[in-house]
């Protein structure tokens, strides 16, 4: 499973990632940082990446548009990257079980 950060999520964290999430990468590293939120949405369903965000409105967007992309909703608020990078890995194996179900397109952690 590859991750897409969403602009509000440290590029910093993309390097740590690799390991469990390889092939992860974040919004401002594919150019897109003046990108609207449907077209990040738009990338992330093309590149077969799982957004990562903490913005309700990709949240809205699946419920407009239906998945893939798969969305991770970070629940956390103001955080230090080593926390959303634990709070990644910790999820992790949760993560990939339910989106490898059918009719399961979102998952909130933190």
């Amino acid at each position: 499973m590859k991750l897409l950060l969403d602009e509000n999520l440290s590029r910093r964290l993309v390097p740590a990632l690799q390991p469990r999430f390889p092939g992860s990468s974040q919004v401002v590293l594919l150019g897109l940082e003046q990108a609207s939120d449907l077209e990040i949405w738009e990338c992330a369903r093309e590149q077969g990446f799982v957004l990562v965000s903490k913005d309700e409105d990709f949240a809205d967007l699946q419920t407009l548009r239906g998945y893939p992309p798969k969305l991770v909703m970070l629940r956390m608020g103001n955080s230090r990257n080593q926390d959303v990078l634990e709070t990644l890995f910790a999820a992790a194996g949760r993560l990939e079980e339910l989106f490898s179900q059918e009719g399961i397109g979102v998952a909130e952690i933190g």
